[in-house]
This record gives structure tokens, sequence and C-alpha cells, in this order.
């Protein structure tokens, strides 16, 4: 079996790919719009922390079960784990997982292409804010339009991992993150010579730690330093995509001659890369306009539209900025996409061909729901997390991905599991940076207290709503 399993082609391909999938709305979507909410520079430097602290030992993880099994999902518990223990079962969750993201992920990927072609062809130009939020509306009150660009974006997903790891996925990947950080630096440049933009530079990169402690009193300071620390937490958990083994299945394809935790280095780097220089996009931009920087989820849709309106070239830079946004979501489904792929060939012994048919029908039909909670359904609303999307979204950040990362966590550090020793030599094998040994304690004990912390906080808001 080993001879038969695919491999990337080149070292750089799985960077890439990793990366890729890493690398998404989460990076150049929801990251600017918190760290605009929190207070900027200090915020960042809190995400970062806890992205050492926390995110990359789990990808680790992640990389080195892969691996060692040769597996995805689907089959790594099975190979690795004990007789007579049951960690394999949390495949089934893990595949649910990987269904949740995407039956949400591809319809927002779906507003990206969307505003490629609106802003190629002047939509956007002379309107403000309720005029850029009134194409948006009308984008969501359309199950139709939708519904197309979402064919669009599952057709691309399919095309893609059909091709096969290496002809499709590794070279796709390869071109359309090249593509991505080249319109990147083109548009931070340009973000960053706009008159004006000095305020913005010193707000995303100048801390000011008092922006932590907003609020009047001991409390309310308290309160806003705690929001924004779990914020930090959250997201840095949440960007490397760990949990749903949408990380393992690359580990599986991968030579063992560069150590795991080096490679996890490069890979978060590049993920928060993505995230600084977006931000470098975006802030300097709103600044130079008179924007402000905390216009929450909407930041995109509806507030950078007119920024650019107001851009010398600005219906150019424009689609240049949601080419880039979408180049980064397509990343992402197509990682997630070939490890669904991966699991029924895996688990079943479906050919590639089939697997791309079966998941394809299943991915279209199961995302169309979400489309249609802004619509059609639009009475739908579970109280204290909101409509199809929220609830999706509710489903897998605060529960199944926490959930899976313990699992992986778990079966590292347990006896009972594959344990530490065997991890580490997986992580250690090869060049490059070792994985600290010495942090055994920290992994069995600390990090499994932080991931239960993430948990509760993720859920006390909602059920505060249920009981009150």
């Amino acid at each position: 079996m080993e001879s038969q399993r695919e491999r990337f082609g080149s070292r750089l391909g799985f960077i890439l790919i990793s990366a890729g999938c890493a690398i998404g709305l989460g990076n150049v979507w929801r990251f600017p719009y918190i760290t605009g909410q929190y207070g900027g520079a200090a915020f960042v430097l809190i995400y970062i922390l806890f992205l050492v602290m926390f995110s990359l030992p789990l990808l680790v993880m992640e990389f080195s079960v892969g691996r060692a099994s040769r597996k995805g999902i689907a089959r790594s518990f099975d190979v690795l784990e004990p007789a007579g223990t049951r960690w394999h079962a949390f495949k089934w969750i893990g595949l649910a997982g990987n269904y949740l993201l995407m039956m949400f992920y591809t319809v927002v990927a779906g507003w990206m292409l969307s505003y490629v072609r609106r802003s190629a062809a002047g939509t956007f130009e002379g309107l403000d804010a309720a005029g850029v939020g009134a194409v948006f509306n009308q984008l969501l009150a359309s199950p139709l339009e939708q519904v197309f660009w979402l064919a669009v974006v599952v057709g691309i997903g399919l095309a893609v991992t059909g091709a096969g790891l290496q002809r499709g996925v590794e070279r796709v990947t390869k071109i359309m993150m090249g593509a991505l950080f080249v319109v990147l630096l083109m548009l931070c440049v340009r973000a960053v010579t706009l008159p004006g933009a000095e305020a913005g530079l010193e707000f995303y990169l100048v801390p000011d730690f008092g922006k932590l402690f907003a609020g009047d009193g001991l409390g309310a300071q308290l309160s806003t330093f705690s929001e924004a620390v779990y914020a930090a937490m959250a997201q840095a958990f949440f960007t490397l995509s760990i949990g749903i083994g949408s990380m393992s299945i690359f580990g599986s394809y991968i030579g063992k001659d560069r150590s795991l935790f080096g490679e996890a280095l490069r890979i978060g780097g590049l993920d928060t890369a993505v995230a600084l220089v977006a931000g470098l996009i975006i802030f300097p931009a709103c600044f130079a306009f008179g924007v402000t920087p905390d216009s929450g989820p909407g930041l995109v849709f509806v507030t950078l539209p007119g920024v650019f309106n107001q851009m010398w070239g600005g219906q150019l830079w424009g689609t240049l900025f949601f080419l880039f946004m979408s180049f980064a979501a397509l990343s992402s489904v197509i990682a997630v996409f070939e490890n669904i792929m991966g699991f029924s060939i895996d688990q079943w012994g479906f050919s590639r061909r089939r697997a791309v048919i079966v998941n394809g029908i299943a991915l279209f039909v199961l995302s169309v729901p979400c489309i249609l909670g802004f619509n059609l359904w639009s009475g739908f609303e579970v109280s204290g997390i909101g409509n199809v999307q929220s609830l999706e979204d509710f489903l897998l950040s605060n529960n199944i991905l926490l959930v899976g990362a313990l699992v992986f966590l778990l079966f590292c550090v347990s006896k009972r599991g594959w344990g530490w020793e065997s991890f580490i030599a997986e992580a250690d094998t090869g060049e490059g940076a070792r994985f600290p040994r010495a942090a055994y304690a920290y992994m069995k004990f600390v990090v499994p207290a932080l991931i239960v912390v993430v948990f509760v906080a993720g859920w006390i808001p909602v059920l505060a709503t249920w009981m009150g």
C-alpha cells in the first residue's frame, strides 16, 4: 500500500498547498476586522503569541499522524491506535467537520467571485457604503445567482481534485498561491503609498496596549481585555484549519526527509504573513479615506468597495482585491475537497473519479441551505446563534474543530493513544527544527486547558441567551 500512496511532486508543493489550506477568509476577512475591533497592533502581538504557543504544536501533531500512518483521517487512527482502543471513531466527526466547513465556505467563496465580476464591470462606481450595502443585500436575496456562483466554486474544486494530487491539486495551487502573493504585494504597495496612509500604519504597527483596556472602571477594562485575549486565542486556533484532518491528509503525502516542526513553522509563517499584509492593505486604505477600521464583518463586502471607489484607478484595485480574496478562498476549498476525496478513497476504496462524482453532488446539494438561509428561509434562526450559515459556522468552529484538536492532541500525548515518544520520533524525522521534547507537560496539561477555555467561552453567550 505504501508504494501506491500518491505523493507531492516537490517539497514546495506540500508547503504551498498546506499554506493554501490555512490561508483563507480567516486571514483576509476575519483577521483584519477583529484586529480593527480590538485596537490594532497590541492585538496582533497577542495573536502571534497564541499562534506560537497554541496552534503550531497542534499543526505538527496533525502532520505527524498523517505521515506516520500514510493515511488521511479516514484510516490514520486505525493504523496507529493501540489494539482495543477506539480513537478511529473520531473519523466520522472529522468528515462531518469538513462537510460543514464547505457547506458555507463555498457560498462565501462564490460571493468573492461575484464581487470580482461586479468590480470589473464598474458596479460599485459612485456608490457610497449604503449603495454598496444594497448591492450586497441584492446578492443575498437572490438564491439563483448565489447557486450559480456556488456551482462555479464547486466545479473548480472538483475539476482540480479530479485531476489528481500532482497534476491537479499541486499544480493549480502553486499557480494560485503565486498569483495570490503577487496581487497581495501590488495592493500593499498601493495602499501604503496613499496620502494619509500613515495613520493606518501607526494604528496597525505601533502597539497601544491602552486600547486593550478600554472602558470606564476596572470591571469594564478587564472585560475588554478578556474579550481581546479570547478573540486572539480563537483566531490563532482557527487560522491553521486544525482539528478536522484537513492538514493530516497532506502529511500523508510527504516524505521523511524534513522534520515536521520545521515545515509547520514555514507554513505558519506564510499564513501569518498573508494575514499581516492583508492588514497593510486594509488599514492604510481605511484611514486614508476616513473609514473606521472596526466596521466588523461588513468591512470587506460593504466598506472596502466604497474605499476603492475613492482611489485613483479604484475599479482596477477593487477588482484585484477581490481576485486576491477569491484565490485565498479557492485555495482552501481545493485543499478541503482533497481531504474529502482522500477520505472516500482511504475509507471505502473509491477511485478518485467516483469520489469526485459522489462527493461533488453531496457538497453542492448540502451547500444550498446556507444560500436559502439568506432569502427563502430567512425566518429560520437559532436563538443566540443566528441563521443557517451562523449555525453551520458555530457547529464547526465552536465545537468540531475544538473537539478534533483535543483528540489529535490527546492521541499524541496519551499512553492509551499513539504516545509522546512515537509522536516525537515522527515529528523529528528528517532535517530541520526539532519539536521541543521538554514541552510534554505543557502539551499534556496546558494546551488542553486552553482548548477547553476556548470551547466554554464560545458557548457562554449562547447559553446566556437561551437562559435569559
